[in-house]
């Protein structure tokens, strides 16, 4: 364990410098008074970074305690900060008298805007003709940042001249937040950088937050490294041309949370980050349950597509069959966790831990749980154990600590072979893998980690793929080993979406009721020009592979929702985005003669397995050219079209002619009434959040 200071060339603390182990995503930041502590073995190097600093490193060796004095980079600033020659006398006279470093109340200076000079790095004075000196922060990227930062006193916002106005000398605590810190907590107040101040009046509710506020903005900000699977949107097609539509269902919701982290941090969302599929399957929805031998209900509805004047959408859901938690069959679960260097941040193992606690406490005596850990190898840790023997099973997962390279596929055969070896005949087998996805020794590539886990996928365990962490999240390979391990993928950002998805949604996350789930569609030309699948682009399947039963698909869990939504140019509407029609010499191009079916509008086919089957079973709905106002549907088809329609938007469709935020805010509203949870709700503050 090393411990240390970072200071600037006076000698005087720099808070907030971000320390990272050089070639992992392992880091830490210093606090208030520029103390560290961060575990480094020796060797290993430590990268000091700050905004306005030059970049230093400094290779550990056998010391314990380390100081680091950061020279400043005249190249890194847009301006130059200037301080007369008192102020700096004042702060060497300051640096002498503090044999150790002391609380800003100590610091006898003549104001507020002395103390953020001499304490804050990255603090910027201005001051003109004779005005109150005003304070920027350095390193904040707002395009705004000519103006001054937000100040919260005692968890109250002032404005600049009452906080010109404090006394130094009744301050307790300072703490400066930027950037993704800031807008997290504060929203767009926050674009220009926060100043947060307790002072010795505060009470005990006010210190309180304040703690809250600082602990959850020391988590320091790490390179960006995410991953993710390219993609191209679906174009619009002619029914005439390709009278077929086919895909496998999809029932994660990773995206959606992914999503959800970055508007929280003020982060830039990449649009490959955006599966539409999986931001409308995180809602839940009120859909009827089926009533007979089949595990899925079917529902459709047919209304206009507020994006697109005169388009029209379809929408199709599948609603699975809740089955009472008693009559679940006997689970054999092996959780796989990745224990290595890059898993040491607090959103990682230790929230990972946390999650396989919920996990545990839902398990019966009848369930067993096994856990097998990979590094630079992998370890059984526990052989499969009783659900009745909570705390034995806790206290393992609870062990664990985290270092060393990832040699995730070796883990993988580690574990689907333990799984075989306990295997349950008519029971739950699954291994559960929790991973940031940033794998470095063995098999690495996509497409051989696909391969690997769809040998294994013909044994009938079926995969859940948890993702954590951000900075080096590798998300394509969480979604290729998910959708190629008869799996499901949801991406754990916090405790809360730890809850929802391993406690409160547990049986749908983690017992299958159908496996290999098809849909094709044929539109109905006479009232169809044209059509395309919104989202789903990773899930296409050729026609020919919908009654193929070796072709892979998606499983659906107990009480599951899948909500698809396809967007239609009606017949004879003009649209831009309608297929193009070539105006032929050598060939004439006769409209066809539509005579019979004039009241259909398509026709939808679903086949599906039992988990436990190998022939696929067949289903067939037919939907009437019946069009409702937007206005008269459901609060779940608004609400739903509001998500597709943001999701659009973030992925800067080129196939929508109305991206007004305010308009998918007002549709999202009208689609409230469900919302037992808040996550409606919250959808709409993240599409207020969002900065276009």
């Amino acid at each position: 364990m090393i411990n240390g200071t970072v200071m600037d060339e006076d000698g005087l603390p720099i808070p907030g410098v971000n320390i990272f182990i050089k070639g992992t995503s392992d880091g830490t930041q210093t606090d208030f008074d520029g103390k560290f502590t961060i575990e480094a073995k020796p060797k290993e190097t430590l990268i000091f970074s700050y905004i306005g600093f030059i970049t230093q490193e400094i290779q550990i060796k056998d010391q314990k305690n380390i100081t680091v004095v950061l020279q400043p980079d005249s190249a890194q600033l847009s301006e130059v900060v200037l301080e007369d020659k008192s102020t700096r006398r004042q702060r060497r006279r300051e640096k002498r008298r503090q044999k150790n470093t002391e609380t800003v109340q100590q610091v006898p200076v003549a104001s507020i805007s002395q103390v953020m000079s001499g304490k804050v790095a990255g603090a910027k004075l201005r001051q003109a003709n004779g005005q109150p000196t005003s304070v920027m922060l350095r390193g904040v990227t707002s395009i705004r940042s000519t103006k001054e930062p937000l100040f919260i006193v005692d968890g109250k916002p002032v404005n600049p001249k009452e906080f010109s106005n404090l006394n130094p000398i009744k301050i307790k605590s300072l703490k400066v937040l930027k950037d993704a810190n800031a807008t997290s907590i504060y929203g767009n107040r926050g674009d220009n950088g926060v100043v947060l101040i307790l002072t010795e009046e505060a009470n005990l509710k006010e210190k309180k937050a304040f703690d809250s506020i600082a602990k959850t903005a020391s988590i320091p900000t790490q390179p960006n490294n995410e991953d993710y699977e390219t993609f191209n949107e679906n174009p619009f097609t002619s029914p005439l041309s390709e009278p077929l539509s086919t895909f496998s269902i999809d029932v994660d919701r990773a995206a959606y949370t992914n999503i959800r982290r970055m508007i929280n941090n003020g982060q830039d969302v990449p649009k490959d980050a955006v599966r539409i599929e999986e931001m409308l399957n995180f809602f839940e929805y009120d859909y009827d349950k089926p009533t007979d031998k089949h595990p899925f209900a079917i529902h459709t509805a047919y209304s206009d597509a507020p994006w697109n004047e005169k388009h029209k959408l379809l929408k199709i859901a599948l609603q699975g069959k809740d089955i009472p938690t008693e009559q679940l069959p006997a689970s054999n679960l092996v959780f796989l966790i990745d224990v290595s260097g890059s898993m040491n941040n607090q959103n990682k193992l230790p929230l990972v831990k946390k999650s396989l606690n919920l996990l545990v406490d839902q398990m019966r005596a009848k369930d067993y749980i096994a856990l097998v850990t990979y590094a630079g190898n992998s370890k059984v840790v526990l052989e499969p154990t009783s659900g009745n023997q909570k705390t034995k099973i806790k206290d393992a997962i609870n062990s664990l600590s985290s270092g060393g390279g990832t040699y995730a596929s070796q883990g993988i055969k580690t574990a689907y072979s333990l799984a075989e070896e306990n295997f349950v005949k008519n029971g739950n087998n699954r291994v559960v893998i929790a991973t940031d996805g940033d794998f470095n020794i063995g098999v690495t590539q996509n497409e051989s980690l696909e391969d690997l886990i769809a040998k294994k996928r013909k044994t009938n365990i079926f995969l859940t793929c948890l993702g954590y962490g951000m900075g080096n999240y590798k998300d394509s390979k969480m979604q290729s080993l998910s959708q190629k391990g008869n799996g499901n993928y949801a991406y754990i950002d916090t405790y809360q979406e730890a809850q929802k998805f391993l406690e409160r949604e547990f049986k749908g996350s983690l017992y299958a009721i159908a496996k290999d789930v098809k849909i094709q569609i044929e539109f109905n030309p006479k009232h169809v020009d044209s059509y395309r699948l919104i989202g789903y682009e990773t899930r296409m399947l050729e026609d020919r592979d919908f009654a193929d039963d070796n072709k892979d698909a998606g499983e659906i869990g107990v009480n599951h929702q899948v909500t698809a939504l396809y967007e239609v140019i009606p017949r004879g509407v003009e649209s831009q985005f309608g297929e193009f029609k070539p105006n032929l010499k050598y060939q004439k191009i006769e409209q066809p003669k539509f005579e019979t079916y004039s009241d259909e509008l398509a026709t939808v086919k679903f086949r599906y397995k039992p988990p436990k089957a190998d022939k696929s079973i067949k289903m067939e709905r037919i939907v009437k050219n019946r069009s409702l106002k937007l206005k008269n549907t459901d609060a779940d088809f608004k609400f739903a079209t509001a998500v597709a329609w943001f999701g659009l938007k973030l992925r800067d469709s080129q196939l929508i002619s109305k991206t007004d935020k305010e308009a998918i805010v007002e549709l999202a509203k009208q689609g409230l009434e469900n919302d037992k949870e808040g996550y409606r709700a919250e959808f709409i503050r993240l599409v207020r959040l969002f900065n276009e």
